[in-house]
């Protein structure tokens, strides 16, 4: 699973590099529309998840730092996260 998850965060990462290109060095004009409207709704995607995971991260050390992962990669970092022990 760890590895699956890296790969996927790996993946995401690249995405971001090809959307951040994208804005530096504009691609053909169907491409470049579509990449940045699949940039805007990852982008989305991750702000809504950031949203809803955020009680969850508000037990963590490092919880800002946490939500720029999510921003980052989304549910890819929060699949990683281990779940808390449960109190007795």
């Amino acid at each position: 699973m760890k590895v699956i998850l890296a790969l996927g965060k790996a993946l995401t990462v690249l995405f971001w590099g090809v959307v951040l290109f994208n804005g530096l060095r504009p691609q053909a004009m169907p491409f470049d529309l579509l990449i940045r409207a699949a940039g805007s709704g990852l982008f989305g995607l991750h702000v809504l998840e950031v949203l809803l995971f955020n009680g969850s991260l508000r037990e963590r050390s490092h919880r800002w730092f946490d939500r720029l992962q999510i921003l980052l990669t989304g549910i890819f970092h929060i699949m990683a996260i281990p779940r808390p022990l449960p109190r007795r």
